[in-house]
């Protein structure tokens, strides 16, 4: 290492920021996550930095600066856009022995300011010595997905409660308590939201001088991981699944977004698809409260979002009734995702002011859904698990007054690299999907103009603002 990482105590300190334009604004905003007592030096300051000088938050120090200006101080940034001034302040600052930075001078550097991950008073800093910044913002991002937002309060409630910890938990027990806080229950209950639960649990255990012999309290999350393409998945879903300790997921989730789960946990295909359904319903309800039951954090995932077609009512009354805490995590659905590869919106003014979500296959013992039922001028109609009802679904559209030249997108493995994109009309719909040997999962937009345009251009002008890739169109 040609820099030692280390943290700097602000706390009652000043920071030095010469400057007064938006490169100073940018030290600026990264030392208002801090307390230090920020000082601003230049002769004029822009109306982001005055702001803070109005509301207390800075000192504006408007004559020239000065060695004693800097000493004492914790550190100073040197922003002023001219290298002449810069280098000036910058030999000021070290006669005052202030650890300085020179913004776009690191050859005038003694600190760097690194990438940070902030769940204060959890603080993750990424450096690179300055050689490669883009790859330290990619690995924030990386780390940002890893973090539970609400990390920080748990490690805040154990600072508050060390005293409380240090007087009632015999010394030996501590580490295992502490793990356990981190670790175990009070964790998983923590980062789903429920902190008033966790700090219930910790105080629990520290009235009785330890933690729990065994972590008995278990969770289930339903999680949605999106289309297919791990990168659509929402910051929770990924947390989730680094939490987990075992994942049922299903055929249509992809093995990129399984790869993001933890190492060890355990993967359970439970093997559920259109027509064939390996492991029953009633069974994955069973498995999934015996896995939360031994004190597992049990991880349902689905594809899409768990609430849009995924049989989630079930497993969350089942969950319930046996007393399991459960969370739906949500998930991208198939439409909004058909809806971006295809590049236009689901709804337009003047268009489509109604987006209906309907499915065409149900329960094996119940009657086929009707799926047109809400179908009419001025909507768009996404049909899930529809391509084996197509026959069946163009007649009820006729029915109901669709012309056979209205448009349909159909839209097979949407974010994933076996993605097609097939437009069509309803009067070729049927023939199209046979063409095309689609028959397992489909999302069918159906639009049915509001101003009984059929006009496939215009459709597209209208919902997209522009005219249509003429290599998708059919």
């Amino acid at each position: 290492m040609k820099s030692f990482p280390m943290f700097i105590r602000t706390t009652g300190r000043r920071v030095i920021i010469a400057g007064g334009g938006e490169q100073a604004a940018q030290k600026a905003r990264l030392l208002l996550k801090t307390d230090a007592r920020i000082v601003l030096t230049a002769p004029v300051l822009d109306d982001e930095l005055a702001a803070l000088v109005a509301s207390g938050r800075a000192v504006h120090h408007a004559s020239g600066a000065t060695m004693q200006l800097f000493e004492g101080a914790a550190m100073a940034f040197i922003a002023t856009g001219c290298p002449g001034w810069d280098a000036s302040l910058h030999a000021l600052a070290q006669a005052a022995r202030c650890p300085v930075n020179v913004v776009d001078r690191p050859d005038l550097c003694d600190i760097t300011t690194p990438s940070i991950v902030d769940r204060d008073p959890v603080v993750v800093a990424i450096g690179t010595e300055g050689t490669a910044p883009v790859l330290g913002r990619a690995l924030k991002t990386q780390i940002e997905t890893m973090l539970p937002v609400n990390l920080g309060g748990l490690a805040a409630l154990a600072g508050l409660l060390r005293a409380s910890v240090a007087a009632g938990v015999p010394r030996a027990a501590r580490r295992a308590f502490w793990a356990w806080v981190f670790k175990g229950a009070p964790r998983a209950i923590w980062t789903r939201g429920a902190e008033r639960e966790a700090a219930r649990l910790i105080k629990a255990a520290i009235a009785v001088g330890g933690a729990p012999e065994a972590d008995t309290v278990g969770s289930i999350a339903l999680v949605g991981a999106g289309p297919g393409a791990r990168d659509l998945l929402t910051l929770r879903a990924v947390e989730r699944l680094q939490e987990a300790d075992v994942i049922f997921y299903d055929r249509l989730v992809d093995e990129e977004v399984l790869e993001l789960g933890r190492r060890d946990a355990e993967r359970v295909f439970v093997g559920k698809h259109v027509g064939a359904h390996a492991w029953p319903q009633q069974r994955i309800n069973a498995v999934i409260v015996a896995e939360a039951r031994k004190g597992r954090r049990v991880v349902r995932l689905k594809s899409g979002d768990p609430g849009i077609f995924g049989r989630a009512g079930e497993e969350i009354e089942a969950a319930r009734a046996a007393g399991i805490a459960v969370e739906i995590v949500p998930g991208v659905t198939a439409a909004s995702a058909a809806g971006a590869a295809l590049g236009h919106s689901l709804t337009e003014r003047g268009v489509s002011d109604t987006l209906v979500l309907a499915t065409g296959t149900g329960r094996d013992d119940d009657p086929l859904p009707d799926c047109t039922r809400f179908a009419g001028p001025g909507t768009t109609t996404a049909i899930y698990m529809g391509a084996r009802q197509a026959p069946r679904i163009c007649a009820a559209l006729r029915a109901r007054g669709l012309d056979e030249m209205a448009p349909v997108e159909i839209c097979v493995d949407v974010s994933k690299p076996t993605q097609r994109l097939v437009s069509t009309t309803l009067s070729d719909m049927a023939d199209r999907l046979c063409a095309e040997d689609i028959r397992g999962c489909a999302i069918l937009l159906v639009t049915w103009a509001l101003r009984g345009s059929t006009d496939r251009a215009e459709l597209d002008r209208s919902m997209t603002g522009h005219e249509p890739d003429r290599l998708r169109m059919a």
